[in-house]
């Protein structure tokens, strides 16, 4: 699954927002088997994974041998707060409390395209990570897709 776009959207004051349109159409095949939303890992932020991804992240995960300590902690920490989210009758999504107030999110709510999930973000603080004056955006894609070719493979 390849999401695309971001969305803003309001939440009510208790944490429910409404699936944009053109976001639900591309998620319509999996609507139906709920998403996971979790903190995420590097920003102050949620993440949202249609079940069936949370499901192959899971995979990856559930392969770390367990008698690593470092493998353990990682578990705990990656599915702390993890939280099972259906969609309800009239196409909302309800973000609980203690994700709320993780995440900062107040009203204004973006929904972010991360490939295969979504980040939710409070819309100031994602406004601010995206100009952060520190971030070399042009210099961070060299980083990270200067040796890659057009076939994706890593060139040495």
């Amino acid at each position: 699954m390849n999401i695309t776009g971001t969305y803003e959207c309001k939440a009510d004051s208790k944490g429910r927002l409404m699936l944009p349109s053109p976001l639900k159409k591309q998620l319509t095949a999996t609507l139906d088997e709920g998403f996971v939303l979790k903190r995420s890992v590097f920003a102050n932020c949620l993440e949202l994974y249609p079940m069936g991804e949370w499901n192959r992240a899971m995979q990856t995960v559930n392969g770390l041998n367990r008698f690593v300590r470092k493998n353990v902690d990682f578990i705990r920490l990656f599915t702390a707060g993890v939280r099972i989210i259906e969609m309800d009758g009239t196409g909302r999504i309800l973000i609980p409390k203690e994700l709320t107030e993780v995440a900062g999110i107040r009203s204004d709510v973006v929904l972010a395209s991360a490939g295969s999930y979504l980040e939710v973000w409070d819309k100031v603080r994602y406004e601010a990570v995206l100009n952060d004056p520190q971030v070399d955006f042009a210099k961070l894609a060299e980083d990270v897709m200067g040796n890659i070719d057009a076939a994706g493979d890593v060139i040495p």
